[in-house]
């Protein structure tokens, strides 16, 4: 591909939002209030500001179906094509969110709770996906890492410099995307790991550590910080 631009018509978006929050005390945190909002609605604004995407499939639980889709009338999304159920793993909503991208070059996948993501890092990872076919954006582990046995005793501590914590936006070129979960023999925690099983090379591109994946009461409100201070530019 070289260094041609990538046309808006080539891209679509997956936004995983099929999970439970099993963490969060019985709120559900893809439409837990955030600063007076539903926190999914911010992960679907930056996805509709981006230039280089032009199709979004949503991929929702159940139980969130209809609250997904009035959300979606409410907000006057214009890209949001699709919104689909999603799969008992999230690597089965992924998969069902590929059968509404057909013809689409390149694919973006993010989690639905990530919701401090920006459109800069949407467009580095299809810059740096151009390379290999396949992007992860990802940080430097902060924290000395330690491999701890069932009994609790540590058994080896890692070296930190090669160690970074996985992120989403994941970018992939549709085929390779779609070949490695048609291929899948295992259920593997992200995308890139799927495409990495097959042989493909992953370009681990600069994340950021405001990109928090909400799992915790204390992550939704680190969120919520965050994004009120952008609001007003501090």
């Amino acid at each position: 591909m070289g260094d041609r631009e990538l046309e808006p018509s080539e891209v679509g978006a997956i936004i995983v939002a099929a999970g439970i929050s099993h963490r969060m005390g019985g709120v559900d945190k893809l439409f837990a209030p955030v600063d007076g909002r539903p926190l999914l609605s911010y992960v679907l604004d930056v996805f509709e500001a981006s230039p280089a995407v032009s199709r979004i499939v949503i991929v929702l639980s159940k139980r969130n179906l209809v609250p997904g889709q009035k959300l979606v009338a409410r907000g006057g999304y214009l890209k949001i094509k699709n919104i689909c159920l999603g799969g008992e793993f999230r690597q089965d909503s992924v998969a069902e969110g590929l059968k509404y991208l057909v013809g689409c070059e390149w694919v973006v996948v993010h989690d639905g709770a990530r919701p401090c993501l920006t459109v800069r890092l949407i467009e580095r990872g299809l810059k740096e996906a151009k390379v290999s076919g396949a992007a992860c954006a990802a940080v430097p582990a902060t924290d000395t890492i330690k491999v701890v046995g069932s009994d609790g005793m540590v058994l080896q501590t890692l070296q930190r410099d090669s160690l970074y914590l996985a992120q989403t936006p994941q970018v992939f070129r549709f085929d390779i995307i779609s070949e490695a979960h048609h291929q899948a023999k295992a259920k593997l925690t992200d995308d890139a790991a799927l495409v990495e099983s097959l042989g493909y090379k992953v370009k681990a591109y600069p994340g950021s550590y405001e990109n928090i994946k909400v799992t915790t009461g204390q992550e939704l409100a680190l969120v919520e910080t965050i994004l009120r201070q952008r609001k007003v530019g501090l």
